[in-house]
């Protein structure tokens, strides 16, 4: 069973996906800046307004709303792009798997005629 999975993996384009990986590591850690960035200036800007008073104008608090909303499409878009590469990832290994199980069907029926060719040899040999 182990040598079929290390066959599955050797058919997967490792150069291909390693090329790949900078790029979605990258995008993941640009993303997850950002989220933490968003939260954080959030998390400032709900605490200028905590005494009483709104401490800016609601036109600038209109403008900062509309500005997050900008920065959340921007990371909701890189959030998609990130995921349509792993989706993209995801679908080549199917595939190798896919392949790999269909050459071990093949395997399996090659080793069944060979154990019956030779049961059959070993029978023609040793009849008296």
């Amino acid at each position: 069973m182990a040598a079929g999975w290390v066959a599955a993996l050797k058919l997967v384009p490792w150069g291909d996906v390693i090329e790949a990986t900078p790029q979605i590591l990258q995008a993941a850690k640009k993303l997850l800046g950002t989220t933490r960035k968003g939260n954080a200036e959030a998390a400032a800007g709900a605490l200028e307004g905590a005494g009483g008073e709104p401490a800016i104008p609601v036109a600038l608090q209109l403008e900062h709303l509309r500005e997050r909303v900008v920065m959340l499409e921007q990371e909701q878009q890189e959030s998609a792009v990130l995921i349509q590469s792993l989706a993209e990832q995801n679908a080549q290994v199917v595939q190798a798997v896919e392949v790999l199980r269909q050459r071990q069907q093949r395997l399996t029926v090659a080793v069944g005629v060979l154990a019956v060719g030779c049961a059959g040899l070993l029978v023609w040999v040793l009849r008296p």
